[in-house]
């Protein structure tokens, strides 16, 4: 077969009997293309949008996140993300996704940014005086120790450990009876 007749896909097809889904079809530039994923480190994760824990591989070059992708390794999803999971990705790495703690005082229309320290601080602060502002020990006479000043709505990401743990936390540390959590909404 001449040169310029093996450059066609269509008889490498004939003269290998292949199906033309190999290397038989492909230029010298398609087999010349690269992956963006070729030679990156790979992470292993979880999806962070609900709880069922699918299996993310994490793509990272010279620490700049390059792709997201489902693990075929995972026994839960088996390679397969949905939709929220396959735009993890996006989520991480869009021009427009803010990346400090954002705060708007009271009665102001105005927002400004704030470092993390400080955030959880005022956080903290505020969950404390709320709680010691409406804390109940007692009432009629019956040991009561509880507040409905405060509250806590988890997340569909937290699993079973965390949701017991940050109970054992809320109710018997800070007295909070309002628990709920989104996954069943």
């Amino acid at each position: 077969m001449n040169n310029l007749l093996a450059k066609w896909p269509l008889i490498r097809q004939i003269v290998t009997r292949t199906d033309g889904t190999g290397v038989e079809a492909m230029s010298e530039k398609t087999r010349g293309l690269r992956s963006r994923i070729h030679e990156t480190e790979v992470s292993k994760s979880v999806c962070p949008y609900c709880a069922v824990g699918c299996g993310q591989l994490i793509h990272h070059k010279a620490g700049k996140l390059m792709s997201i992708e489902g693990d075929p390794a995972s026994p839960i999803s088996r390679g397969h993300l949905c939709p929220k999971g396959s735009a993890s990705f996006e989520l991480l790495t869009h021009p427009n996704r803010l990346k400090t703690v954002r705060y708007r005082k009271p009665r102001s229309n105005q927002w400004e940014s704030l470092d993390l320290e400080t955030a959880m601080d005022m956080v903290a602060e505020r969950a404390w005086e709320s709680r010691e502002r409406s804390f109940v020990e007692r009432r009629d006479g019956k040991a009561l120790m509880q507040t409905t000043a405060i509250a806590h709505l988890g997340g569909a990401t937290l699993d079973n450990e965390e949701n017991y743990l940050i109970k054992k936390l809320f109710t018997g540390g800070l007295g909070m009876v309002c628990i709920s959590n989104q996954a069943r909404i």
